[in-house]
């Protein structure tokens, strides 16, 4: 009799998950659909923690503008996501997107802002961060519109490849910021020296892991679902392939390591790979993230000094050979992993992206030149509430002063 009442209620629980999987059949495209939105937005979210807590981090390096350095981070961020997310709602270069979309472009247009800004980070008034930005993401989202989707009828739309914006985020950004950086270095700023110790060197590599961590999701954003396990592989192949080679070329250039190289060429091979993230195979990403992890520590330790001489202008992150040439790189690696790849648009797409970030870069540089030019660079104390120890001012002291007036 018992065994009579376990296989009734055990053919009743089958019947009812069976009359379930049944009624929600219809739905199922719903329910997917709904699902791939969830994962997009969990992708957002390790996005924000990149552009948060990542570039941010990595930007304290410079050691009495650490204060400065994040809070430009928080403004820059919270400036141009609206910005992008106004101008995706209102159709403006292009079809609207649906709403996690349009947050995830919009934090790639964020993204390649900071990259913008590290060119001329600690030689800028904080009002001036915000005007850079303001000018910098109309220009982002044009040479996005025109590259990526056949915007001005340049170039057929989705005939580049770039899913992880090697070309419109990495190597525009590096590129409108080199060309801003040539009207924003007086003189005495480049006569000023950039500062680290131990302690900003230590939370730059704390902003460079965060960014390591979290690149595949930055690179499968919005790739289709079935693509992301591989994108994810292969982005992170090219990071362990660009951390290694790293620490050879440091070694060899420079005989002994150093931490700037450390913190910013292991990252060269996520910059490198984005273009073909999904379509490389494992073999080909691994080889790409080593000749940009070799490519970027060569740059910083042999370009950067010789450039910076020649030009009397300051990279002060270093974007060029952490963002430029190894995006450049890797979106003409493209060329050569993808199969069936359409290499005049491929390279016309080059083209034009680096056009528009060079000439919009300094006609930008000039506009926020008009702001005048700080006074000290690299100082928090122009802007902050400094003590006499280079400590911030706790609210209870401010209090106090206040009541002495």
């Amino acid at each position: 009799m018992k065994m009579t009442r376990l296989s009734l209620l055990a053919g009743l629980t089958l019947a009812a998950l069976a009359g379930t999987s049944w009624a929600l059949a219809p739905d199922s495209g719903e329910t997917l659909a709904d699902l791939v939105e969830v994962q997009k937005y969990g992708r957002a979210i390790h996005i924000m923690a990149m552009l948060m807590v990542g570039f941010g981090f990595l930007m304290v390096f410079v050691k009495r503008y650490g204060r400065s350095a994040v809070t430009a981070t928080y403004l820059l961020v919270s400036l141009a996501i609206p910005v992008y997310f106004l101008k995706d709602k209102l159709g403006l270069l292009g079809a609207p997107n649906a709403d996690i979309d349009s947050l995830i472009l919009a934090e790639f247009a964020a993204a390649s802002l900071l990259i913008c800004a590290g060119a001329v980070l600690g030689r800028l008034k904080m009002n001036q961060y915000l005007l850079l930005g303001l000018l910098f993401v109309p220009c982002y989202a044009a040479g996005e519109w025109i590259v990526l989707r056949g915007g001005l009828g340049l170039i057929p739309a989705g005939h580049v490849i770039d899913t992880g914006g090697s070309i419109v985020i990495h190597a525009f950004g590096a590129l409108f910021g080199l060309a801003a950086m040539l009207s924003l270095t007086p003189p005495r700023h480049f006569a000023a020296s950039i500062q680290s110790d131990a302690t900003s060197d230590r939370f730059s590599m704390v902003g460079s892991m965060v960014l390591w961590v979290f690149w595949p999701s930055f690179c499968a954003a919005l790739v289709a679902p079935a693509e992301v396990p591989k994108t994810a592989v292969n982005v992170i192949l090219a990071l362990c392939a660009s951390t290694l080679a790293t620490y050879g070329a440091s070694l060899f250039l420079r005989r002994k390591l150093a931490i700037a190289d450390i913190a910013n060429a292991a990252l060269a091979g996520g910059v490198a790979i984005g273009s073909a993230c999904d379509k490389a195979s494992p073999g080909a990403a691994f080889v790409i993230g080593l000749l940009a992890g070799g490519l970027s520590t060569f740059g910083f330790a042999v370009i950067q000094p010789r450039l910076q001489s020649l030009l009397k202008k300051t990279d002060t992150c270093g974007v060029l050979y952490l963002h430029g040439l190894p995006g450049l790189l890797g979106s003409v690696a493209a060329l050569f992993s993808v199969a069936g790849i359409n290499k005049g648009a491929q390279l016309a797409g080059i083209a034009v992206a680096a056009c528009i970030a060079l000439v919009s870069g300094l006609v930008a540089g000039k506009i926020v030149s008009v702001l005048g030019a700080r006074t000290a660079p690299y100082e928090d104390a122009e802007e902050f509430e400094i003590d006499d120890r280079g400590e911030g001012v706790p609210a209870w002291v401010k209090v106090e002063r206040v009541l002495e007036k």
